[in-house]
C-alpha cells in the first residue's frame, strides 16, 4: 500500500487504521513530504501501534506522481507482487482494496477503482464537477484510445510485471496526469487491465491538493501524447508503404 502525504494529521490515523482492518498482512508505506503539521509523526505513531506501517519522509513537497514512483520503486527493490495506491483522506474507501486485488488472483495486471462504470458512484458531487471529470476522460480516452472509463481515478492496484512492463524512470508527469500515463503506458506495453467500481466520498477533513494548474498540466500532456501516438501511426504506415513499393 502506498500512501502519499501532504498535511493529512486530520486523516492519517483513521486511514492507517481502515487499511490494516481492510488488508490485515499488507506493509503501508507512506510517503510524506515533510508536512508541517506532522503527518509522518503521526502515521510514525501508529505504525508503532499497528506493525507493517513504514514512513519514508521527503525533504520537500514533489507531487503525487513523484510519491508514487518513489513508493512503488521502494516496494520492487523489496521484492513486492502486488501494489495499491489510494489518497489518504478517505475519498477511497479502504474497504474496497480487497475489491482491487481480487482480480489480479485471475492474471490482471491492472486494476483501476472506476467511478464510472456500472456500481461505482460520486455522490457529493455537482453536474458541473461531475461533467468536468468525465470530460476529461472522455478526451484521453478520445486521443489515446484507452478503453478504459475513468483513466484519472487514483484508486488503483498494480502487479509487479505491470510496473515493470510501464518503466517508472520513463514516466513524466507528476500531477493529476500522473493516472492517465500509468494507465496509457501500461495498455500500450500489454498489461491487462480491468476496471471495478467503486465509490468516491469527498474528503470531510483538511484541503484538496488539487488546482487548475493541475488539470491544465493533464489535459497539455494527454494532448502531447496523442499528437504522439498519431505520428507514430504515420510513421508506421509509411514504412509499411515504403517496404510494399521497394517488394513490389
Amino acid at each position: 500500500m502506498v500512501l502519499p502525504t501532504y498535511n493529512e494529521a486530520v486523516n492519517i490515523r483513521g486511514v492507517l487504521q481502515r487499511v490494516r482492518q481492510a488488508v490485515p498482512l499488507a506493509t503501508i508505506l507512506v510517503v510524506d513530504d515533510s508536512s508541517p503539521d506532522g503527518t509522518a509523526g503521526i502515521a510514525k505513531e501508529v505504525g508503532n501501534e499497528l506493525g507493517h506501517i513504514e514512513v519514508l519522509s521527503r525533504p520537500g513537497k514533489s507531487g503525487l506522481g513523484s510519491a508514487y514512483r518513489t513508493g512503488f520503486s521502494w516496494g520492487l527493490e523489496r521484492g513486492y507482487d502486488a501494489f495499491v495506491e489510494m489518497d489518504s483522506d478517505l475519498s477511497h474507501q479502504p474497504e474496497a482494496i480487497p475489491d482491487l486485488l481480487a482480480p489480479m488472483k485471475r492474471g490482471y495486471e491492472v486494476v483501476i477503482g472506476s467511478r464510472y462504470i456500472p456500481g461505482g458512484s460520486i455522490p457529493n458531487w455537482g453536474w458541473v464537477r461531475r461533467g468536468l471529470s468525465k470530460a476529461g476522460n472522455v478526451y484521453a480516452n478520445y486521443l489515446l484510445h484507452l478503453g478504459v472509463t475513468d483513466s484519472t481515478s487514483g484508486f488503483r492496484a498494480y502487479s509487479r510485471s505491470a510496473l515493470e512492463k510501464i518503466n517508472l524512470s520513463q514516466v513524466r508527469s507528476d500531477g493529476y496526469g500522473f493516472q492517465i500515463e500509468m494507465t496509457y503506458r501500461a495498455i500500450i506495453h500489454g498489461a491487462t487491465v480491468l476496471e471495478v467500481p467503486i465509490q468516491f466520498v469527498d474528503r470531510e477533513h483538511g484541503q484538496s491538493k488539487m488546482s487548475m494548474e493541475i488539470v491544465t498540466e493533464a489535459l497539455w500532456l494527454v494532448s502531447i501524447w496523442g499528437v504522439e501516438r498519431i505520428w507514430g501511426r504515420i510513421k508506421a504506415r509509411g514504412r509499411a508503404l515504403s517496404e510494399q513499393m521497394k517488394n513490389g
